[in-house]
């Protein structure tokens, strides 16, 4: 009884951290910059639910019209774009990070790093911290979804490995990002 009590209230522990919440004051790296109103509108994203993974077929009988596989069976889309000064994952990504999942499941041995990144905007720590949330976040994500802990790791490296290296919004967002990278790949 008591272990089930615990196992019970840990489960509501983690599904409740993965919760989005309302908005968030912006402060430090991504926050208070130039251009900072003309943001686009951020989309609401949801909890991953464990339960929306249970038994689902990411191609359901498909020839994979998404490309979510590679020729190997490793999901073939590595990357995850976060909105402005944000960490959440938005529902477009759902089915990539649930692909990862799934192989991360049926491959126990693979292993997995997450590499958090922030564009160039604000201070150098505070886009550690925020390409960390992020990181931090898409691990919690694919746990919730059956990865084991001792496969994915998660590291930041803020503002300092850029995809595009202009400064403006139309490259920012490039680097606003958190990517999957198997045991071997660089």
């Amino acid at each position: 009884m008591r272990r089930t009590l615990i196992t019970v209230a840990s489960s509501a522990l983690l599904l409740g951290g993965c919760a989005s919440t309302s908005e968030e004051p912006r402060t430090g790296a991504e926050a208070g910059q130039p251009g900072a109103a003309s943001e686009a509108p951020r989309t609401q994203s949801q909890p991953f639910e464990r339960k929306a993974m249970a038994g689902a077929d990411l191609n359901a009988g498909k020839s994979d019209p998404a490309g979510f596989k590679a020729a190997n069976g490793v999901p073939s889309l590595r990357t995850i774009y976060y909105d402005y000064d944000r960490f959440e994952i938005k529902d477009e990504y759902r089915r990539i990070v649930e692909a990862h999942a799934k192989y991360l499941r049926d491959n126990p041995s693979v292993r997995m790093t997450i590499q958090g990144n922030a564009d160039e905007r604000g201070s150098r720590e505070y886009n550690i911290g925020l390409g960390q949330r992020r990181s931090e976040g898409l691990k919690k994500a694919l746990l919730l979804l059956g990865a084991k802990e001792s496969q994915v790791e998660s590291v930041s490296f803020g503002e300092e490995k850029p995809a595009c290296s202009d400064h403006a919004e139309n490259c920012w967002w490039k680097n606003r990002r958190g990517d999957i990278r198997y045991s071997g790949e660089y």
